[in-house]
């Protein structure tokens, strides 16, 4: 319970479904890189998950394909602060944020009827400029 993610509408991920590991982080710092593991991969399995309905995995797999392993691994890293801790949180929620917008369902376009008024007035101006036209091409005769 302690270690569970909330992603949304009640959908929680369990800790033993999360795998957290951490490694050296890189880039500048000195002395603490090198002797501290700050960096947070997060590992969360879609296709085994008991989470989510088929419906919802199915959904998840195709929005956030580009960003799983062949075996359905959703891998996030955080190495953006100098503490563990504050990075671990920074990974999970990232996690919940990328699957809570895999989850989303767009909404359904609703067809919209066009108003009488507006056809009316576009018919009229097609006949006007129809009109312009064939007054151009009359001959004018002189006597």
């Amino acid at each position: 319970m302690k270690n569970d993610l909330p992603i949304k509408n009640g959908i929680v991920i369990p800790g033993y479904e999360l795998e957290i590991t951490t490694s050296r982080s890189g880039g500048p710092g000195g002395q603490h890189v090198n002797t501290t593991d700050t960096r947070i991969t997060v590992r969360w399995n879609v296709k085994k998950t008991s989470v989510l309905n088929e419906k919802q995995k199915e959904r998840v797999l195709q929005k956030l394909q580009a960003r799983l392993t062949r075996d359905g691994d959703l891998i996030v890293h955080n190495s953006s602060s100098r503490s563990q801790l504050q990075n671990k949180q920074l990974a999970l929620a990232r996690l919940a944020l990328e699957v809570s917008k895999a989850l989303q369902v767009p909404k359904k376009r609703m067809l919209t009827k066009i108003p009488k008024a507006a056809k009316e007035s576009r018919l009229h101006a097609k006949t006007h400029r129809s009109t312009i036209k064939k007054m151009r091409s009359k001959k004018i005769k002189y006597d």
